[in-house]
């Protein structure tokens, strides 16, 4: 028995710090988790190295290089690190695989594509889309490198922004927390009740006056929330009241504009929210949540239920941490009422999508995020003509963009001359003009007709000779694990875009084409 907790508790142990930030339903995630690594030069070990540690339950590593076995010998050395993950290695050039084994990328869960050329890296995607199988790929090239994703859509129900407001909802407070707001007597002239009197209660208090001296309205304008904040400091009985300078610092939370944002508006006004049988559980607690919205007299979503710390006596904190509990569990009763009448619709079980992740989706229906990515076939033919122009006519963008056509451009020559532009020095001033031309036919296939790129830049990208320069990989296998976690654990926001690194102005942007 003591045996059996010690290995429960050895995880817990490992990960501990990573648990804090993605919890155990991402931990569960990673570790079921199955990461195809092709090539394992310096970009693509750093980036496995830092999933393995993270815990990920499989790992295979794709390399055919010559000689003593790479993938072998990482494969072995990633063991050291985390001898509860799965590694595994296949010595076949990855170039070859792609070409004649597209079945065997869809057995995983993320394919890590490091180092490829345009030609392979077109047809990965194709293979990986079709299986819907994410991709990720990254390179580093001398003081520069990118990080792309590819996948048809991605859902976030943890987005977990660094900022946002808290779900109080003072400018729309529902019966019992009225109640609770009426039945506290925030004129008590006891000083040391008067000072530990919840803001939520005096804000709910003070708007219902507010509201009742202005034919209903709440203040809105920039002179009545000055008005309100006064009328907040009339009711202080000493200036060191931390919870009264609490209520006007959060005066604002009465004024928030009632109903849903537009991204959720986006969201479920979504196409995916007519479900059938074979649609994904998040657009089924989507197509609820719009049913549940519909049938809210607010028209609101539902309420978190969780409340910042503030001055407070235990009493009235307790008190308001149940009225809200209260009010979230009732909100994801209902929605789940819904949940289970959709799936008896479209013919599944009523019972298949569970409980904690419909209280997950309720704790988070203000977060939802849905991101669809281009192919990359789209990309290099098709590419936002006005987004290409606006990067480029950019001073801060431009020389990420720059950075973008000459790792297209170096992939070119490469094809033609079996070869990176500077790999012999004897060579770099007849590859400089080569480059060149390779990167005005790209510029051209963008629609960027006459623009001109950094001679300077040019000039470097020959020095750089190919080379994986390794802080520089370091960096973007990085880049690239956090998005693979990212991903796997559906927690936070992945790159909307090319992540593009400029290691020589120390500088890394974003790209969406």
């Amino acid at each position: 028995m003591a045996a059996a907790a010690a290995a429960f508790a050895e995880p817990k142990t490992k990960y501990d710090r990573q648990l804090r930030i993605w919890g155990d339903q991402g931990q569960a995630a990673l570790e079921k988790a199955d990461i195809c690594l092709l090539t394992c030069g310096p970009t693509g070990t750093e980036a496995m190295k830092n999933l393995v540690l993270g815990g990920v339950g499989s790992v295979t590593i794709v390399d055919g290089c010559l000689g003593q076995s790479r993938a072998k010998s990482v494969c072995s050395f990633l063991q050291e690190l985390n001898d509860a993950v799965n590694a595994k290695f296949v010595e076949e050039s990855p170039l070859a695989l792609i070409d004649t084994n597209p079945p065997f990328f869809s057995q995983f869960t993320v394919v890590i594509a490091t180092q490829l050329p345009e030609r392979s890296l077109l047809k990965l995607d194709s293979i990986c889309r079709e299986a819907n199988i994410v991709l990720v790929a990254a390179r580093s090239y001398g003081l520069t490198g990118l990080v792309r994703i590819s996948v048809k859509e991605h859902t976030v129900i943890e987005s977990k922004p660094d900022h946002f407001l808290d779900d109080l909802r003072l400018h729309n407070p529902w019966t019992e927390l009225k109640q609770f707001a009426k039945s506290t007597d925030i004129s008590d002239k006891d000083p040391v009740v008067h000072k530990h009197i919840p803001y939520i209660i005096i804000l709910v208090r003070l708007a219902e006056k507010w509201a009742d001296a202005h034919d209903g309205h709440l203040p809105s304008t920039r002179q009545e929330k000055k008005e309100f904040k006064d009328l907040i400091r009339e009711h202080m009985l000493n200036l060191d009241e931390e919870n009264y300078k609490e209520a006007v610092e959060s005066s604002y939370k009465v004024s928030v504009t009632p109903g849903i944002s537009d991204d959720i508006r986006q969201i479920i006004d979504d196409s995916s929210t007519e479900v059938s049988s074979s649609s994904s559980d998040f657009w089924v607690l989507v197509a609820a949540l719009k049913e549940f919205i519909a049938n809210e007299v607010n028209g609101e979503l539902p309420l978190e239920g969780t409340i910042p710390d503030m001055t407070s006596l235990t009493e009235y904190y307790v008190s308001l941490q149940k009225i809200y509990q209260a009010k979230a569990e009732s909100d994801c009763l209902a929605l789940e009422h819904h949940v289970k009448k959709i799936l008896k619709r479209i013919d599944r079980d009523p019972d298949s999508i569970s409980r904690a992740y419909i209280k997950a989706f309720c704790k988070n229906a203000r977060k939802l995020r849905v991101c669809r990515y281009r192919s990359i076939e789209e990309e290099f033919g098709s590419p936002l003509l006005s987004e290409v122009q606006k990067y480029f006519t950019d001073e801060d963008y431009c020389f990420a963009m720059n950075f973008y056509v000459l790792l297209r451009a170096v992939d070119r020559l490469a094809a033609n001359y079996n070869r990176f532009p500077g790999i012999f020095d004897s060579e770099i001033d007849e590859d400089v003009p080569r480059l060149k031309t390779a990167a005005v036919s790209v510029m051209s296939e963008m629609g960027l007709n006459g623009a001109s790129l950094s001679e300077d830049l040019i000039t470097e990208m020959c020095r750089f000779g190919g080379a994986e320069i390794h802080p520089v990989a370091a960096f973007i296998g990085g880049v690239a694990s956090q998005e693979v976690i990212k991903l796997v654990t559906k927690q936070f926001v992945p790159l909307p875009g090319i992540f593009i690194f400029n290691g020589i102005d120390q500088k890394s942007q974003v790209l969406v084409l």
